[in-house]
């Protein structure tokens, strides 16, 4: 449904999206996933035709993404933007004008929508005494007006409380399996372990693209879990064996290469660093993991074989 073709756009000496090739077909929920300045935002905007490309093509439809009729195509932005003195009606009704829908069709098309986002009741709340979960629900609910065949969505749960982000999810996968396809970024992993497929973007590279289950299958080596009382969170960068490490706080992500003697390594290299008492698990990897590994590598080398 949506193509892009080495897609690149810099904002002065700042190369924001480097040559992003990513495909999105038609039905199902893409994710992008990446940092802060990965070049999320920048891509959906020029998707959306708010941004022009530096160099490269998107389609969608087959058709360039600037010749796309905007009332097939929704887009909800990272950061709330509609009117905070008006009802949650009020915002609709004038969304639903800009884009010339009649007083009838508007009128169905609200009650629709805000059933499917559980704002029904709420249709006289001004939008500023909305919290930030039901501010989202509100905006995806205008963008649905044109019921378009994409959907657009930056970063939509982004400081939302974990309980509205389920919701918002549920409502997400509802609209999917209603037809619309999605295209979405988010900051967190455990959304993306919700998507259909994922792309994970770098410095505005495409690092990798694949199914959550197949992004995991990408680790030739092994992930172990180590719980201990260490502080640094590069303890463990020089020790043999360890390929890459990732810190959470007491508990250290490895990815390591295969190896029979790999647990008796890890705890004499424990050890003989001042710490005795170390846990040490396979586990299998996370999204986290992912894009720990393969989005933000940390050390410039491949340690030694073991």
């Amino acid at each position: 449904m949506l193509s892009s073709d080495r897609v690149s756009k810099s904002f002065g000496t700042t190369l924001a999206v480097d040559e992003l090739s990513i495909q999105v077909n038609k039905g199902e929920i893409f994710g992008l996933v990446g940092p802060d300045g990965a070049g999320k935002t920048t891509f959906l905007r020029m998707v959306c035709n708010l941004l022009d490309a530096d160099a490269g093509t998107i389609t969608i439809h087959d058709s360039p993404a600037s010749r796309f009729p905007r009332e097939r195509l929704g887009y909800m932005p990272q950061k709330f933007s509609l009117y905070g003195d008006l009802t949650i009606s009020e915002n609709i009704n004038f969304f639903a004008s800009l884009h010339s829908l009649d007083k009838k069709i508007t009128r169905q098309r609200s009650e629709q929508m805000l059933q499917i986002t559980g704002l029904t009741g709420f249709e006289d709340r001004l939008a500023d005494n909305l919290s930030g979960g039901m501010k989202q629900k509100l905006a995806l609910t205008s963008a649905l007006m044109t019921r378009p065949e994409l959907m657009v969505l930056d970063e939509p749960t982004y400081g939302v409380d974990p309980e509205s982000r389920k919701e918002f999810w549920q409502i997400l996968y509802r609209l999917n399996e209603s037809g619309i396809t999605i295209l979405i970024s988010t900051p967190y992993m455990d959304e993306a372990e919700l998507c259909h497929r994922v792309a994970l973007i770098n410095s505005g590279k495409l690092v990798a693209c694949e199914s959550p289950a197949g992004l995991k299958k990408l680790f030739a080596q092994r992930v172990v879990e180590i719980r201990a009382d260490i502080f640094d969170p590069y303890f463990f960068d020089s020790c043999p064996g360890v390929i890459d490490s990732s810190y959470y706080s007491r508990r250290f992500h490895l990815l390591v290469n295969n190896s029979e003697q790999l647990f008796t390594i890890l705890k004499k290299y424990s050890l003989d660093n001042g710490f005795p008492d170390i846990k040490v698990n396979y586990i299998s990897p996370s999204m986290e993991d992912v894009f720990a590994f393969l989005a933000e590598p940390r050390l410039p080398r491949q340690a030694d074989d073991i």
